[in-house]
């Protein structure tokens, strides 16, 4: 029986993010998109203060927003 590859990095936190908040990645992603060209650290802040979220998750989230293209 092959083994499937464990998930690494920030994505290793989407599926306790999504079981805690209640909203696919895919929301979150919108929140950090309409949020606008800030940094890392300011998108981070907006999701500890505007939806609770605690650090490492919205750490993984922001990390996650900003590697892609």
């Amino acid at each position: 029986m092959p083994d499937t590859p464990k998930v690494k990095g920030p994505a290793s936190y989407f599926p306790s993010i999504e079981k805690t908040y209640g909203e696919p990645i895919a929301h979150w992603m919108t929140v950090l998109e309409r949020a606008g060209p800030l940094k890392h650290m300011e998108l981070v802040a907006i999701l500890k203060s505007q939806h609770a979220m605690g650090h490492g998750h919205a750490n993984a989230l922001v990390a996650s927003f900003l590697a892609k293209p």
